[in-house]
């Protein structure tokens, strides 16, 4: 007996969902319920599938509907999210609407699943930078305390959405060619072909912007430190698919590279880690990595080292597929986290 699931949002985020929940084996009773604006035909994990367009009845039945769009986007679980749990289902989102909310669990399966208790049946899903980061460095949290972060991420147009990546393909298209280079403003405000954009969504009055402060705010509510010193810069950089971090930690306690590769190279003490460091034969993760078959679903850390300009100081880099670890997977594995603790039965 399986769970009937419903999907909402057709993006890259939509498609890896379903992709991951078929190739995980989740138990599912029939196909899911693909909704999204408005009914139509979409090919998603290489099937063509009916989406329909969302509506109060489509809900009824559904044990889980996971809120896709793309990476953050906001609105979808708003309007809808409530309906959901009304139905009965339980909601995992993908959106950036509730995360800060109090009483909303916001949830990465290896970090804090226990924070899932029933009480509240809308799960978020964190940003997908802040992901990758806290399933690196929580392990090393635990072992060492981190004191302060220092993070500067690296972040692919896949993050935008699919209008991103198309136009990025356009662009390359276009300067290979010799052609002006064309942009939408309303993706990025210049071209990203072989350029670094440093901001990722809009400046606050603080001049950092809304994607940096997400990452601020979100490691501390998912690793339970309020207190802890976190900075970051968001780097838009292109790459279709893969998000990278520079990571540097400021640590309570001494903590050797060594040591440290040894906790990030045990899967019980650091799961969802795989640790590609070798200097000596230049091996150490690049966004290519993760869109390799047997690291799809792994944060990637490498190029790991003491700091010594600081007390008790570690500088790491970690690379993940933001579409899927940093999206689809780490929904999917909320879900399976409810199945295991028995609150989705």
């Amino acid at each position: 007996m399986g769970f009937r699931v419903g999907i909402v949002g057709v993006g890259p985020v939509g498609d890896r969902i379903y992709r991951v929940l078929k190739e995980r084996d989740f138990p599912m009773d029939g196909k899911p319920v693909f909704m999204a604006t408005r009914e139509r035909t979409e090919k998603l994990a290489d099937e063509e599938v009916l989406v329909r367009e969302v509506s109060e009845e489509h809900f009824e039945g559904l044990d889980v509907v996971f809120f896709a769009g793309r990476e953050g986007a906001k609105g979808a679980s708003v309007q809808w999210g409530q309906v959901a749990v009304e139905a009965g289902a339980w909601v995992i989102d993908n959106g950036s609407d509730f995360r800060m909310s109090e009483g909303y669990p916001l949830v990465i399966p290896e970090v804090n699943m226990d924070a899932v208790t029933g009480e509240n049946r809308h799960i978020c899903s964190p940003n997908c930078s802040t992901i990758q980061m806290v399933v690196a460095i929580n392990p090393i949290h635990r072992a060492a305390g981190i004191r302060r972060i220092v993070v500067s991420t690296y972040q692919a147009t896949s993050g935008w959405g699919l209008a991103a990546m198309e136009e990025f393909e356009q662009q390359v298209q276009q300067y290979a060619a010799g052609e002006q280079v064309q942009f939408d403003p309303g993706i990025f405000d210049k071209p990203i072909v072989f350029d670094c954009l440093p901001r990722i969504d809009s400046f606050l009055d603080t001049y950092y912007t809304k994607e940096e402060m997400k990452m601020v705010d979100e490691t501390k509510k998912i690793m339970g430190e309020p207190n802890l010193a976190v900075t970051a810069t968001a780097v838009r950089v292109p790459v279709v698919i893969g998000h990278s971090e520079a990571i540097n930690l400021e640590l309570e306690r001494p903590l050797s590279r060594d040591e440290a590769l040894e906790i990030l190279r045990d899967r019980e003490k650091s799961p969802g880690v795989t640790v590609i460091d070798d200097p000596q034969n230049l091996k150490y993760p690049t966004q290519a990595d993760c869109l390799k078959d047997e690291y799809k679903d792994e944060v990637l850390v490498g190029r790991v080292r003491e700091d010594h300009t600081v007390e008790h100081g570690l500088n790491l880099w970690c690379v993940a597929d933001n579409l899927r670890k940093g999206a689809a997977t780490n929904t999917v594995q909320i879900a399976e986290g409810l199945i295991e603790r028995g609150l989705l039965s």
